[in-house]
């Protein structure tokens, strides 16, 4: 299988599916990423673990619409050209 830009496009659309499906109070918890762990005083440094934490809820928020019309787009054009 040859790295081409619809392989590419295709893991992309995956990965940002498997974040924005991510239940944080089921299996966020689980592994003691909830938000409510994310407590940190003024002025200090974000740690790695709540700024990815923020990442996954900016994905969830921003990009929910936009992935229901990719992932339409990307199913029509597998059933289109196979």
């Amino acid at each position: 299988m040859a790295l081409t830009l619809w392989s590419l496009y295709e893991v992309v659309l995956l990965c940002l599916n498997a974040v924005c499906i991510l239940h944080e109070e089921r299996f966020l918890a689980k592994i003691g990423w909830s938000s409510n762990q994310n407590i940190q005083g003024f002025g200090e440094q974000p740690s790695v673990k709540s700024q990815v934490l923020n990442l996954v809820r900016s994905i969830r928020t921003v990009m929910r619409i936009p992935l229901i019309f990719l992932n339409i787009l990307t199913i029509v054009i597998k059933l289109i050209l196979g």
